[in-house]
C-alpha cells in the first residue's frame, strides 16, 4: 500500500469527484480524479480475469474507450502486459521502435485514435488482479516518481472500490460502492477478501484466481457485496464445496 498521507490525499480527491456526480464512489471517480491529477488526458478501467472474458468497466472520453476496447480485442499492449506480468507497463512514447516492435498492431491503432503515451497500472490485492487501469497522454510524457506514485495510489483504491462492488452478469458493478463504509474501512476488507479466497483455495483444491471467480460468482449469485461474503467464508458461516452447493452455516450469512 501507499503511504497513508498520499492515499488520504486520493481519497479527497476522487471522494470530491464523486459528490460533483452526486453519487457513491466508483471506479469511475478514480479515473476522473487521476485525470485530474495527472499529465493524462484520459484514463480507464477494464475488469480482466485469466478464467473469464475481460471486459471495459469505464472510460473518461472516447479516446481512453477506444483503447479499452482495442487492447481487450486485440489481445496486446499495456493493459494486457500489465494484467499478465502483474507490474505496470509505462510507455511514455508509442511511436518509439522498441514499442512499434513490442505491439505491432495495437502501437498503431492507439496512435491513430489519438494516444502518444500509455500508462498501464495492475489492480492488485497479493495474489488477486481483478483489473488495470489505463492512463493515456496525447503527447509523448514521462511520470516522474511523484506522479507515477500517485497514479499507483489511485490503482490501489480503483482495487478496492471494484473488489467492493456487487458484480452484474458481465462482472460490472450493477450499483455505487461503499454503501454503508467509509473510506476508513477500506484496508480491512481488502484483507479479509485476500484471506477469503486463500480460505476457499483450500475448500476448493483450485489456485487463487480460480477461487476468487467462485468468490465473485457467488456475490453475483446472491446480489450480495464481495466483502460481506468474504466475511462470512472467514467467520466460517459460509463453505464452498467442489461437489455440492455452497453451504451456509447459520442465518445470518
Amino acid at each position: 500500500m501507499r503511504s497513508d498521507s498520499r492515499s488520504a490525499r486520493i481519497q479527497v480527491l476522487v471522494a470530491e469527484q464523486a459528490a460533483r456526480r452526486g453519487a457513491r464512489v466508483g471506479v469511475v471517480d478514480v479515473c476522473t480524479a487521476a485525470v485530474a491529477a495527472l499529465p493524462v488526458g484520459g484514463a480507464g478501467v477494464s475488469a480482466m480475469s485469466k478464467t473469464a472474458a475481460s471486459h471495459p468497466l469505464c472510460s473518461t472520453d472516447g479516446i481512453s474507450e477506444q483503447l479499452e476496447e482495442l487492447q481487450l480485442t486485440l489481445g496486446e499492449g499495456p493493459c494486457v502486459d500489465a494484467f499478465t506480468q502483474g507490474s505496470a507497463v509505462l510507455t511514455p512514447d508509442l511511436l518509439t521502435g522498441a514499442m512499434q516492435d513490442r505491439w505491432a498492431v495495437f502501437a498503431d491503432a492507439a496512435l491513430e485514435a489519438g494516444a502518444r503515451a500509455v500508462f498501464a497500472l495492475p489492480l492488485q490485492m497479493g495474489a488477486i488482479s481483478p483489473g488495470v487501469l489505463d492512463l493515456y497522454a496525447s503527447v509523448p510524457t514521462v511520470l516522474d516518481a511523484e506522479e507515477l506514485a500517485d497514479a499507483l495510489a489511485f490503482a490501489d483504491l480503483a482495487t478496492l472500490l471494484l473488489l467492493d462492488a456487487r458484480i452484474d452478469e458481465t462482472g460490472a458493478p450493477v450499483d455505487g460502492v461503499l454503501a454503508d463504509r467509509g473510506f476508513e474501512d477500506l484496508g480491512g476488507y481488502r484483507a479479509e477478501i485476500d484471506q477469503a479466497t486463500g480460505i476457499l483455495t483450500v475448500q476448493l483444491g483450485v489456485g487463487i484466481d480460480e477461487a476468487f471467480v467462485r468468490l465473485r460468482a457467488y456475490s453475483y449469485a446472491q446480489g450480495r457485496r464481495l466483502a460481506d461474503v468474504a466475511a462470512g467464508v472467514v467467520a466460517h458461516r459460509l463453505r464452498f464445496s467442489p461437489d455440492t452447493e455452497t453451504k451456509r452455516t447459520d442465518d445470518g450469512t
